[in-house]
């Protein structure tokens, strides 16, 4: 495991620093709040670099940081202090180009919250605790749709949304007849 290359986290923050989409490989922070303290620690610190261009690089608590801005959304990748700086960029860039085909290029908070599902799966897709498994964003984001199951399909077989819009339907068909 230690030949291996490992994440230590991967974060979706919003641009006040609050989350979006997380998920740790770590148990370094064990508690929430520990987890919640670093990531408000990380935002502040790179909230006034320009990494909306390209991806910036820097070191935070003997953590490598890797990280990218759009408009609204913050990408973020932690690794050990050792770690070679683009590994970390391509799995950066793996999630965040993902992100954008899954919601179409429209990478804002309220488009990342009603696709949530998505990008967890796009994480599970990257990553495997902590173990890169894909970085390509065509290919991550085509293994997440392909995760999605038509509106044919047993509700146990659908995600949370897919469920929830199947609903609606049967609900808007009944009251329409």
């Amino acid at each position: 495991m230690d030949s291996c290359l490992s994440i230590k986290n991967i974060l979706l923050l919003d641009s006040e620093g609050n989350r979006v989409a997380v998920k740790y490989y770590s148990d370094e922070w064990l508690t929430n709040s520990a987890k919640e303290a670093f990531e408000k620690a990380l935002f502040f610190k790179t909230q006034k670099t320009n990494a909306r261009t390209e991806e910036e690089i820097s070191m935070f608590e003997n953590h490598i940081i890797v990280y990218k801005f759009v408009q609204d959304p913050h990408f973020f990748v932690t690794g050990t202090e050792g770690e070679n700086e683009l590994i970390l960029v391509t799995v950066l860039k793996g999630f965040f180009y993902a992100i954008g085909l899954l919601l179409r290029g429209i990478v804002v908070k309220k488009e990342a919250l009603e696709n949530l599902d998505l990008i967890l799966l796009c994480l599970d897709e990257i990553l495997d605790g902590g173990i890169i498994l894909e970085t390509d964003a065509n290919a991550v984001a085509g293994k997440v749709v392909s995760h999605s199951v038509d509106a044919t399909a047993p509700l146990s077989e659908q995600t949370i949304s897919q469920a929830l819009a199947t609903a609606r339907e049967h609900l808007a068909r009944s009251l329409l007849k």
